[in-house]
């Protein structure tokens, strides 16, 4: 067997040289059968890889939002306000967006699926050990929320990399759809199955053991299923096309890239609108019933499971649909304007606000006209997660990617679903002049009005990414690294940096 052969079966993590052997040297090339593509796994084996990284993207999401299908339950379980809800998800998303840097540089370096093997499993067993909160310990359910941000950040950062090694321009649209219709539809499952395993159990803590399982399947599936890709060879770019450079080099080669910069702005924007109404809409919905008379107050367990089962059906359905027509949408666009990535984010988020703005605003009064205008303005704010996903695909060269995906996933939790849970519930602790139904309801219906004015800044800067988008994907698409930037290789079993003109024959 040759070296080429052996390394890409195996792609050992310890060695940063792994993809160079993949390469080969040689008679690699020449052994390998003419019909297997560059990225060195089979058309079947790469299908299967897609869905796997979805399914576990599902179960990620579905994770994410157990908590907020039985918040309420939650809240009364403990005895806590607004402000210590919103830390549930604030401490997750903290220690999510930290250390998606730290997965992202070794993601760019080392063996993926083992990384995302680890990940999952630590991130399943913290899941377990969460549900297993006592009721005087409130800080324990904090600390290990936050320490399944490790798990996930592992994962998140990684997954959309592999995709981008399989699969190249239209395939590789249409794989990353496949892949995002896992967040609205596992959010929605964890609203769902949430609500309904806790309702069923009368115990909230049951909605916490259900991913756990699932999770260990997962971990099989990419040891034994998932094979690592060569980096870049999908793109039939030359050698010295993919060195990788300092990760300094890559920060600041990303901060000049504005298509970047800017849509990671725009997508932090989704975020945030995405986490406050993933943490607070059923609880939200559960209140106004409350206020409106159809639903009694909380006083025991299981409260609010049927308004986390529509909004988590809502959201399910708003979500494939969003994704499914941002994408054909853009497909359509794209033969009339390059810049046609960046216009339908930015009409997604704009035609999201307005709809948005009227639920909040008609959930005294009509729960059904509520329910319609929810639908509408999650579908449209659904639009953009593929989309997001390919443009950074595309501006940024193959070795900079996890890296690229690790610091949008920092800038739009940092500034976006990191805090905006938690300052939707200060907010509405603020507001509240006296703990009435009708108090609990008004502070936290003003609150979210904030989201309906953060998704039309938004819109604003995935319309300035469209100034600079066929530029980037130009620079992206014919990168040649220069004589200054130095590029790592090994030497002596290590690793240095060097200058490309001392590489380069």
């Amino acid at each position: 067997m040759s070296v080429g052969e052996t390394a890409s079966e195996s792609a050992a993590f310890f060695s940063e040289d792994s993809e160079a052997e993949e390469h080969g040297g040689g008679g690699a090339e020449s052994q390998r059968p003419q019909e297997e593509p560059p990225s060195g796994v089979s058309s079947v084996r790469a299908l299967l890889t897609v869905l796997i990284l979805c399914y576990i993207n599902l179960l990620n999401y579905m994770d994410r939002f157990t908590v907020a299908g039985v918040l309420p339950d939650i809240e009364q379980y403990f005895g806590i306000d607004d402000g210590k809800s919103g830390l549930l998800q604030t401490v997750f998303i903290c220690s999510y967006m930290f250390l998606a840097p730290a997965f992202g540089y070794l993601g760019d370096r080392y063996n993926r699926k083992v990384i995302m093997s680890f990940g999952i499993m630590f991130w399943s067993l913290v899941t377990l050990a969460s549900s297993y909160t006592p009721k005087e310990h409130f800080w324990a359910l904090l600390l290990t929320r936050g320490l399944v941000g490790v798990g996930e950040a592992s994962y998140s950062t990684i997954a959309p990399t592999i995709i981008a090694d399989l699969y190249v321009k239209g395939q590789r649209t249409n794989m990353l759809s496949v892949f995002y219709f896992a967040i609205p539809v596992g959010s929605g499952l964890g609203y769902i199955v949430g609500s309904q395993v806790g309702g069923a159990a009368q115990d909230w803590h049951w909605a916490l053991r259900v991913t756990p399982g699932l999770g260990l399947i997962a971990v099989l599936l990419l040891l034994f299923v998932v094979k690592e890709p060569i980096r870049g060879a999908i793109e039939d770019r030359p050698e010295n096309h993919t060195q990788r450079t300092s990760w300094l080099a890559d920060l600041q080669a990303l901060s000049k890239n504005y298509s970047f910069v800017l849509s990671t702005f725009g997508f932090t924007a989704v975020a945030f609108v995405t986490g406050s109404l993933a943490l607070w809409a059923p609880t939200f919905l559960f209140r106004a019933a409350v206020f409106t008379g159809e639903r009694p107050p909380c006083v025991e367990g299981n409260c609010a499971s049927s308004d986390s089962l529509i909004f988590g059906i809502i959201t399910c359905v708003t979500g494939v649909l969003g994704v499914a027509s941002g994408v054909q949408v853009s497909r359509q666009l794209r033969t009339r304007t390059a810049r046609a990535d960046p216009l339908v984010c930015a009409a997604g988020l704009l035609l999201s606000a307005p709809f948005l703005y009227l639920a909040i605003v008609f959930a005294q009064a009509s729960t059904t006209a509520t329910y319609v205008f929810i639908f509408l303005g999650e579908t449209f704010l659904s639009m953009n997660w593929a989309i997001v996903a390919d443009i950074l695909l595309y501006v940024v060269v193959p070795t900079r990617r996890s890296t690229a995906e690790a610091f949008q996933i920092v800038i739009s939790h940092l500034l976006g679903d990191a805090g905006s849970p938690y300052m939707i519930g200060v907010v509405s602790d603020s507001l509240r002049r006296t703990d009435s139904f009708l108090w609990q309801f008004r502070s936290l219906q003003i609150s979210l009005l904030l989201c309906s004015f953060v998704a039309v800044v938004g819109g604003g800067f995935f319309l300035a990414t469209a100034l600079f988008i066929e530029g980037d994907r130009e620079r992206a698409k014919n990168h040649v690294p220069t004589e200054d930037e130095p590029i790592v290789v090994p030497q002596s079993g290590r690793s240095t940096r060097v200058p490309v003109s001392s590489v380069l024959i």
